[in-house]
């Protein structure tokens, strides 16, 4: 299965690459079900990689000169710390055992892998919509729904390692009235922010498997850098739309496999 799982690494910087986002939320079932890692440390595993990924991502929207560092910086300014206060005193007080209903029980990893699979499904949504966010000039900055959106943000990212680029986006253009190609490479750096310092977090757990993590960020790296060659030659429309098909059927596989029925 391991091998299935590199080759999926790779695919999720392919994805990255050659939709811009996206691909970073398939690091959860990667890590759990090719990978074998318990959910609730899959999520700081996912921090890593989605963190370190999205950076090199950011590197090279910053070269195009499309991340305002300052917007960036503004919006991390309030999803950073819930990041990081979610994962360092929110989720290691989170039970193992949450409830049991009908003598069924609810634990921190079935929850984990339920509320990840309804994020992908949202995820997906957004993804296949044709929908454009539309652009807003000449508005004051709403600081009060960026405090709110910021920790909302920062809440999803903490407690399930998603970096949740398709929220991001509609709040720079919305709330810090940023242009889409801006709006897109300021995401990236936000991610990278969030994810990086939720990560910090966690970084003393012991047990970490280190060498895995370091092998499948790498090829996530090298999968950004292959997407990005291919996105000249292939429309990125319709990739979005494809991949979030897949990305529809993975949540629904996910959810049937944890026992629910749709």
């Amino acid at each position: 299965m391991h091998v299935f799982g590199y080759i999926a690494s790779l695919l999720i910087g392919i994805s990255l690459g050659l939709i811009g986002g996206g691909g970073s939320i398939l690091t959860m079932p990667v890590m759990v079900y090719l990978f074998g890692v318990s959910p609730v440390t899959a999520t700081s595993y996912s921090l890593f990689v989605v963190g370190s990924t999205s950076l090199i991502g950011a590197a090279r929207q910053y070269k195009d000169g499309t991340v305002n560092i300052r917007m960036a910086l503004l919006f991390a300014a309030t999803s950073v710390v819930t990041v990081f206060i979610t994962r360092k005193w929110l989720v290691p007080v989170i039970p193992a055992h949450i409830a049991t209903l009908n003598g069924f029980a609810i634990t921190e990893s079935w929850l984990t892998m339920i509320l990840f699979a309804v994020l992908m499904l949202v995820s997906a949504v957004f993804m296949m919509r044709n929908k454009k966010v539309t652009e807003v000039k000449g508005q004051k900055i709403r600081f009060m729904k960026l405090v709110i959106y910021g920790t909302g943000i920062g809440l999803v990212t903490g407690l399930l390692g998603a970096g949740g680029g398709f929220l991001l986006i509609p709040a720079l253009v919305l709330l810090l009235h940023l242009p889409m190609k801006e709006a897109v490479g300021t995401s990236l750096l936000v991610i990278a922010l969030n994810s990086l310092i939720g990560f910090m977090g966690n970084v003393q757990d012991k047990g970490m498997d280190w060498r895995l993590l370091i092998t499948v960020t790498l090829l996530a790296m090298v999968g950004i850098f292959a997407g990005s060659y291919l996105n000249h030659k292939v429309p990125a429309g319709k990739l979005k739309r494809g991949f979030g098909w897949f990305v529809l059927i993975m949540g629904i596989y996910i959810l049937v496999r944890e026992g629910i029925t749709l």
